[in-house]
C-alpha cells in the first residue's frame, strides 16, 4: 500500500496566487495614485501680493480682511490706496492683463486606495474687459465679459490634461469658457480709502457649451494703477451638462468641481 501524495502544497497554491494578485493590485494602485493622482497640493488662487488688513462688506461695514481671499464663501473686494482714490480716476475701460489666471479644482479617488486628492489645472490664457463708472463717491462696474481658453489648462500631469480634452470638460470640443456680467457691481466708497470690499459677481457663466446664471463670491482691489479680482465657485458637473470623469471605474472624480480665477485689469 503506497502513501497518498501530499496535498498541502496544492491547497495553498491558489491562495498564494490570489495573495500575489492582491498585492500586485495594491502596489500597482498605489503607484498609479503616487505618479498620476497624488494631486498638485496647490493653494487656492489669491492676490498677486499680500491682501490688505481690513475688508468692507456689501453693506459698508468694516471687519478683518480674509487675507488670501481664497475662501469660496467670501465675496469680492476692492483694495486699498492709503490716501483714497478719486472714483473719476478709475472710471473708464479696463482690459485683462498679465497676472490673470483661471482653472479648476476637483477631488479624485483611485479605487483600491482609500485616499482622495485634489487635482488642479490652470491656464493664463484669459481675455476680456470691464467698464467702470464713477457713482458719487464710489465706483460701479457697469459691464464686463471674460473668456478662458480651457484647451490650454495644465495640471501636474500631462495624462490628466489629455483626458479632460475628451471626457468631462471635453475641452477639445468646447475650448472656451466665458463669463458675462449681467448686473452692475457697486463698490463701496470705503474700498477706495484703504479697506477691501466684498461684492458678488452676478452673470452668465458658460462651460462645456452650456450657459447658466450664477452669483460668484469674489474679492477685488485697486493697487498701483491696476485692479485685481479673485473668486471661486463650486458647482455640480451636471449643471453644465458634464459627467464627472471616470476611467473604467478605477479612477473617479467627485460630482462637484470648483472654478478658481484671478483677473488682473489694466487700463486699455
Amino acid at each position: 500500500m503506497t502513501d497518498a501524495p501530499p496535498t498541502t502544497g496544492r491547497r495553498w497554491l491558489p491562495i498564494a496566487v490570489v495573495l500575489l494578485l492582491l498585492t500586485a493590485l495594491g502596489v500597482g494602485g498605489y503607484l498609479v495614485w503616487d505618479q498620476f493622482l497624488r494631486g498638485d497640493d496647490v493653494a487656492p488662487i489669491g492676490f498677486s501680493s499680500p491682501s490688505p488688513q481690513t475688508s468692507v462688506g456689501p453693506s459698508g461695514t468694516v471687519g478683518p480682511s480674509t487675507g488670501s481671499g481664497s475662501s469660496p464663501a467670501s465675496p469680492a473686494s476692492v483694495a486699498p490706496a492709503s490716501s483714497g482714490v478719486d472714483p473719476a480716476v478709475l472710471a473708464g475701460h479696463w482690459t485683462v492683463g498679465a497676472g490673470s489666471v483661471a482653472g479648476y479644482r476637483v477631488r479624485e479617488r483611485l479605487g483600491p486606495v482609500a485616499a482622495d486628492t485634489d487635482a488642479v489645472g490652470r491656464t493664463e490664457e484669459v481675455s476680456g474687459s470691464a467698464t467702470l463708472a464713477a457713482a458719487d463717491d464710489s465706483v460701479r462696474v457697469t459691464d464686463g465679459s471674460f473668456e478662458v481658453d480651457v484647451s490650454t489648462l495644465a495640471s501636474d500631469d500631462g495624462r490628466r490634461d489629455a483626458r479632460i480634452r475628451s471626457i468631462g470638460l471635453e475641452s477639445a470640443v468646447f475650448p472656451t469658457a466665458a463669463f458675462v456680467l449681467t448686473s452692475p457691481v457697486d463698490v463701496p466708497a470705503e474700498a477706495l480709502t484703504g479697506a477691501t470690499a466684498q461684492v458678488t459677481l452676478s452673470g452668465d457663466l458658460t462651460i462645456h457649451g452650456v450657459a447658466k446664471a450664477v452669483s460668484i463670491p469674489a474679492e477685488a482691489r485697486s493697487s498701483d494703477g491696476a485692479i485685481e479680482v479673485i473668486g471661486s465657485l463650486t458647482f455640480p458637473f451636471s449643471d453644465f451638462g458634464m459627467t464627472p470623469p471616470s476611467i473604467g471605474g478605477f479612477v473617479t472624480v467627485a460630482d462637484d468641481a470648483t472654478l478658481e480665477f484671478r483677473i488682473a485689469l489694466v487700463r486699455g
